[in-house]
Formats: C-alpha cells, sequence, structure tokens
C-alpha cells in the first residue's frame, strides 16, 4: 500500500489517501517483455517512412502496435508465402542494389520469433558464396517492401500485427490460438 499524505487547506492538516499498489518490485506486469524478447535490425528510410506513416495511421487503434509489432507483421507476412525466399531476394537484386548504398537507415526493434525467420534466411545457402551476401537490414527492408507493394493502405500488417500478439501471448499462457 502507497500512502500519499497532502495538505488541503490551512484548516485541515492533511488528507490520507491509500492507493493499492499493483506493481511488485522485480515482478514484470502482464504483457511486459524480457530483454531477448526483442532483438534489434536496421531498416531503409523509404520503408521506415512507410511503416511511420502506418503507426501514426487512424486505422491503428485499439491497441495502437508500435514500430517493433509492425515491423515483425511485415516479416510475417513475407514468410507465411512458400517463396519468401525468392520474393526477398528478388527484390533485393533488382530494386535495393540499385539504391545508393549509403542510404540512412534507422535503428529498429522485432519481435525475436520474426528475427530468428530473418536470421535463418541471412545464414541460407541463398546468402553465402556465389551468390551476394546481403545484411539483416537488407532482407528486413525487403520484407517491408514487399508488403507495401502487396497492400499500400497497410490493412494485412496491422491485422498480421494483432495475430502475432495473439500468438505471443498464447504461446506464452497455453492460451488456445486463433484461426487464420
Amino acid at each position: 500500500m502507497s500512502v500519499f499524505i497532502a495538505p488541503r487547506e490551512p484548516r485541515t492538516t492533511a488528507m490520507l489517501i491509500a492507493m493499492t499498489n499493483t506493481r511488485h518490485p522485480g515482478h514484470a506486469g502482464p504483457g511486459a517483455t524480457e530483454p531477448g524478447d526483442v532483438a534489434e535490425t536496421r531498416l531503409w528510410m523509404e520503408e521506415h517512412n512507410w511503416l511511420y506513416a502506418l503507426l501514426r495511421s487512424s486505422d491503428n487503434t485499439a491497441p495502437t502496435f508500435r514500430i517493433p509489432d509492425l515491423l515483425s507483421a511485415c516479416v510475417a507476412i513475407v514468410f507465411s508465402r512458400d517463396d519468401a525466399a525468392e520474393r526477398i531476394f528478388g527484390f533485393l537484386g533488382t530494386l535495393l542494389v540499385m539504391r545508393p548504398p549509403g542510404t540512412p537507415r534507422r535503428r529498429e526493434s522485432l519481435w525475436r520469433a520474426q528475427y530468428e525467420l530473418l536470421h535463418d534466411l541471412q545464414c541460407s545457402p541463398a546468402n553465402k558464396h556465389p551468390n551476394p551476401k546481403f545484411q539483416l537490414d537488407q532482407l528486413t527492408t525487403a520484407c517491408v517492401a514487399l508488403c507495401q507493394h502487396d497492400d499500400p493502405s497497410g490493412a494485412a500488417v496491422l491485422r498480421q500485427a494483432r495475430l502475432n500478439m495473439v500468438e505471443r501471448h498464447s504461446g506464452a499462457h497455453g492460451a488456445p490460438r486463433p484461426e487464420r
């Protein structure tokens, strides 16, 4: 219990307000994340700007998803198809490769499950000699660009962010998972 004493008026010496302490030291609240639940990546500015516009969109409500949710949703959408690697390397080998290599990037976070998908692709034979080597930020950027191309409104990304949230929560608490 926390106690707050606030003077009210000269005639009243103090008022006592009791509030229940809902947080316990060293105990994270519901839905809190551990540091290992997210991983950092970088995102090229053009794709970051599209994600940021989606973040600020009036469609992004109840709950308002943040960049890690939106970025992870893009990765999940791309990897939900059987031709994910071909689509990603197709974008990288035709469009991203033509951009200036010094293009600015933003550091962002994404959920660990989607990071693992990208990391596995980065370590795959398709990204090894004699093929060009693409970095994590390029693979991440490709996923956002492909989602933007397929659905410029971002509605699919917001829906996938909801599904990812349910999946994370279901996995952590053993609850049933929704139908896709």
